[in-house]
């Protein structure tokens, strides 16, 4: 879809190391259906290279990955963020607000 494209090619802006919530990912792509990019993000064809782990709840918590929710998966998402620098305690992502990607 276009929507999908469109959120393909602004997460491929976020660099290693850096996160975006699911809200500012969707309000980039000037839209407000910020669960359509969780769904958009479970469809990413070029998981890990389209790096849809680098986003997160709004909160800093990690979220699903691959559309799922359960631990083993979870553990998926923190070890590609670790091999970026990024730290994860009791599913929340440490030092959030000093990580996050502007879009602007």
């Amino acid at each position: 879809t276009p929507l999908a494209k469109k959120v393909y090619a602004l997460l491929d802006t976020v660099p290693r190391g850096k996160m975006t919530p699911y809200k500012a990912l969707a309000l980039a792509a000037g839209t407000k259906a910020y669960r359509a990019i969780g769904q958009i993000m479970k469809n990413n064809p070029n998981a890990p290279a389209t790096p849809c782990h680098r986003v997160v709840s709004t909160k800093g918590t990690l979220g699903g990955f691959m559309g799922k929710t359960d631990i083993k998966t979870l553990q998926k998402k923190i070890d590609l963020l670790k091999t970026e620098g990024i730290e994860v305690k009791n599913n929340r992502i440490l030092n959030f607000n000093r990580i996050l990607h502007s879009f602007s």
